[in-house]
Formats: C-alpha cells, sequence, structure tokens
C-alpha cells in the first residue's frame, strides 16, 4: 500500500525525520507513538503534502505512484486522507457544500445523513460551516464522517484521540473500525494507549528522534503507557 523509504524531512533548516522506514500493507492498521517533538505529526503532513515540510531525501511509494511528486489533490484523488490534530473551522462553506463537492471531485457516492447517524451527529450539522462552534469531539466526529464518506485506501489519524472523552473516543473509534476492509490500511498516531484500546492495531512502531526505533504488537503500547519511552 505504502512504502517509506529512509526519508529525511526539515522545517526552517532545522531536521526532523531522520532517515524513517516504514512499510504497510493492504489491511493493516499500524500505530505510531513517540515523545512530543519525535516528528510523528510532521510524517502525517508530509504524507498529506504540506507546503511547509521540505523533503531532503528518501522516497515514499503509494500504490506503486511516487507519492512525494503528486499534489495534494492528487494524493487524495488516489485514495489518501489525513484526519488532523487540529481541524480547522472555515467560515462560509457548510459541510454538506463540501461533502458533496469533495464526493464529486473523488468520484464517490454514498448517504452523508446515514453516515451521520451512525457517528451520531445532528443533523442541523449538515448546514452548519464547517467546523464553526463545534465542541473538540464533534470535530473530530466530522473528519471521520469525511473518512467514511471519502472511503480511502489509506487514512492517517493524527492525534484523532487528543482533546476526546470516553465517549466521543468510542463513537470515533466506532466510525473508525466500521471502515476496515482486507483492501484498506489505516496508520493511526497517538500519545496514549487507551485508543489502541477501541482500533486495535496489527503494529505499533516508536518514533523518537526522527526515526522509528522500535516495533512490536499490540502489547508494546500497554508497555509504553506503563513504562513511558525511557
Amino acid at each position: 500500500m505504502i512504502e517509506i523509504k529512509d526519508l529525511c524531512v526539515s522545517v526552517d533548516s532545522k531536521p526532523i525525520l531522520k532517515g524513517l522506514n516504514l512499510s504497510i500493507e493492504k489491511g493493516q492498521i499500524h500505530a505510531i507513538m513517540g515523545p512530543n517533538g519525535a516528528g510523528k505529526s510532521t510524517l502525517a503532513k508530509i504524507l498529506a503534502g504540506h507546503p511547509s515540510y521540505e523533503v531532503t531525501s528518501g522516497e515514499v511509494w503509494f500504490k506503486g505512484q511516487n507519492l512525494l511528486e503528486m499534489c495534494p489533490e492528487d494524493r487524495a484523488r488516489a485514495g489518501l486522507f489525513m484526519s488532523f490534530q487540529y481541524p480547522l473551522e472555515i467560515s462560509g462553506v457548510t459541510n454538506r457544500q463540501f461533502l458533496e463537492a469533495a464526493m464529486k471531485a473523488q468520484e464517490k457516492e454514498g448517504n452523508i445523513e446515514e453516515k451521520m447517524k451512525e457517528l451520531e451527529i445532528r443533523a442541523e450539522f449538515l448546514d452548519r460551516n464547517i467546523n464553526e462552534g463545534f465542541s473538540g469531539g464533534e470535530k473530530k466526529r466530522n473528519e471521520i464522517l469525511q473518512m467514511a464518506l471519502f472511503n480511502p485506501d489509506l487514512a492517517i489519524l493524527d492525534e484523532t484521540d487528543s482533546g476526546l472523552d470516553i465517549d466521543a473516543m468510542r463513537i470515533v473509534a466506532k466510525g473508525v473500525n466500521a471502515m476496515r476492509r482486507s483492501d484498506n490500511a489505516l496508520l493511526v498516531i497517538t500519545h496514549y494507549q487507551r485508543l489502541l484500546d477501541y482500533i486495535r492495531p496489527d503494529f505499533v512502531h516508536v518514533l523518537a528522534d526522527g526515526k522509528i526505533v522500535r516495533t512490536g504488537g499490540p502489547e508494546l503500547a500497554l508497555e509504553l503507557e506503563e513504562k513511558g519511552y525511557a
């Protein structure tokens, strides 16, 4: 699905990722954990195509295509989706307008109202401006609604559990798990093991100082919760 080879990334000439390697196959869920400043969100933003991050060396191949040569909109059309840690509020554009336009651009079909019910999102939110006046949990559910409708091949969740209470986390995880198939994949970036109680990964990776320094199964997340990263 995606293969990252010796990826090095800088921001304002400061190295953040320093030779990161990661391979994710169809049907797999991978979780990346690590201390603040390790480069977790940098990885997510590079994969999504954020212009402020400079790839200084390395390769990223997505479904046989050179991801680094693709603009963000082409990455989305190819089947890559990113859920943001801090979803933006967008005035003047309603959820309905955005979702319908994005689904049309990606040639996707789906029942928006039905997916909203599954994620326990109130019907009136559809005609409100994107994320405007939403709580933290509502914003995250809105992101998962987009994911459910766009039906990506690879979804990247960048600290989706940040700011969520247990009930909101359960609802978000239910929506994520409902999308799991043998032909797609998921990359979960998180600080805390608690999200992985609801979204069970096949592999857990520890990212430290710009590299993956350790890989294990779900039990590794429990160990990190107990002992920390030291």
